[in-house]
């Protein structure tokens, strides 16, 4: 099966909701047709997102918007069982059985006024999670045409394959960026790559401009000098880094900045010179490579 097509760049909106920049359905519609406007199509949502709210007011503010279904990509997650108002948990955990599985997707369609979900995805790993009872659960929406793709979210490649045996993975989100490399060097995007999957990568800007550390410091005062010589700003830059690795990583931004949604495509169309490729990931581990 073919997968999906994600825009190259993902508009996540993990903070659209009372998590953070609290939107209101007009300002949330506004984002949608802003992102849409810029080539972003693709919007990444999680049941969990606002305490379980984000996905419903996204729904209310996509349908306001009058943007035909089939021009847009969304992409949900479930597993993470939250302590919550609207759920009755005691323990925050993870649920994997095939009903929740089931359960949740349905509520996600529900929330975001669709019938099928481009992508839908497992949060995060758990390990009472029985790979035959989540293939079966995936096989049965996939045939039931309420989601195209299936992936999984901070999976580790032993995890991916012990789901791989029972069904397709086609995407696996991970935390991958200037500043949080590890996948690039610990084997898990070469994986990807040799079993036909695509990563999407959450926070692709890294800890660049949330802390003030050494490795901050070195890669600012790296981006200044090629700010200057690319005439693109920083956060271009970086997506540009994550961008260029061969695994076809996606990168998921999460800004609600006009500005700045308008100038993430740019990142798709920037190549850097290899050596500066080179000297962000250097600056960023604090010695040059081996």
């Amino acid at each position: 099966m073919t997968k999906s097509t994600l825009s190259p760049i993902i508009a996540g909106t993990m903070n659209w909701g009372v998590w953070d920049k609290n939107l209101n359905q007009k300002e949330m519609e506004n984002m949608i047709h802003i992102c849409f406007e810029n080539k972003i199509t693709t919007f990444d949502h999680a049941d969990i997102y606002g305490s379980y709210t984000t996905e419903a007011d996204f729904g209310k503010a996509f349908h306001s918007s009058k943007i035909s279904r089939e021009k847009i990509q969304l992409i949900s997650k479930c597993g993470i069982q939250m302590i919550a108002e609207n759920r009755n948990n005691k323990v925050k955990h993870y649920d994997y059985s095939k009903a929740h599985i089931i359960k949740s997707v349905e509520q996600s369609l529900s929330n975001l006024k669709t019938d099928y979900l481009d992508v839908f995805l497992l949060h995060r790993p758990s390990p009472l999670m029985q790979a035959e009872e989540i293939a079966e659960a995936v096989e049965q929406l996939k045939s039931e045409g309420k989601i195209k793709d299936f992936g999984l979210s901070n999976f580790t490649t032993s995890q991916t394959d012990l789901i791989r045996q029972k069904t397709t993975v086609s995407y696996n989100q991970v935390q991958f960026s200037a500043t949080n490399y590890e996948p690039m060097v610990d084997g898990s995007l070469d994986y990807m790559q040799i079993n036909n999957i695509r990563p999407m990568s959450w926070n692709p800007l890294g800890s660049v401009f949330r802390e003030d550390i050494p490795q901050t410091r070195r890669l600012k005062k790296l981006l200044a000098t090629l700010v200057s010589k690319y005439h693109l700003g920083s956060d271009t830059l970086l997506l540009s880094w994550v961008l260029q690795h061969p695994a076809k990583v996606i990168p998921i931004a999460g800004t609600v900045n006009v500005a700045r949604i308008q100038s993430l495509h740019k990142a798709v169309a920037l190549k850097l010179d290899k050596e500066d490729w080179f000297a962000i990931w250097s600056e960023s581990m604090g010695n040059e490579v081996p």
